[in-house]
């Protein structure tokens, strides 16, 4: 997970991996709040919201009483969203850097 976030991000960020590698499908049910909170060892309180984010980015859903569930457009906006961070932020970063180091492609694609 990555350090420099909050836990729930960092949370939640597991979760969109999860769903990425299709270890959670479309309308599959997720473990709930309480029992990934004793996966991970973290507050319930944290865990929910981790769901409360997912919710929000429509990448989950509740149904009253028998949890959440994966809905069903969430891979494809898991991976829109990944490839915009791709461009906007990742791909720029590593560009700096490249020029700060003198490299080119060609050399990134040797390291």
């Amino acid at each position: 997970m990555r350090e420099a976030q909050s836990i729930f991000i960092q949370i939640a960020e597991g979760i969109k991996d999860r769903i990425l590698s299709g270890e959670y499908q479309a309308d599959e049910r997720i473990p709930s709040v309480r029992d990934l909170a004793v996966e991970l060892e973290v507050n319930p309180n944290t865990a929910m919201k981790a769901f409360d984010l997912l919710q929000r980015d429509e990448l989950i859903y509740n149904k009253r009483g028998m949890g959440y569930f994966v809905s069903p457009e969430a891979k494809a906006k898991v991976v829109e969203s990944r490839k915009r961070q791709l461009r906007e932020v990742t791909l720029p970063a590593l560009r700096h850097e490249l020029e700060l180091l003198g490299l080119t492609l060609e050399d990134l694609l040797k390291l």
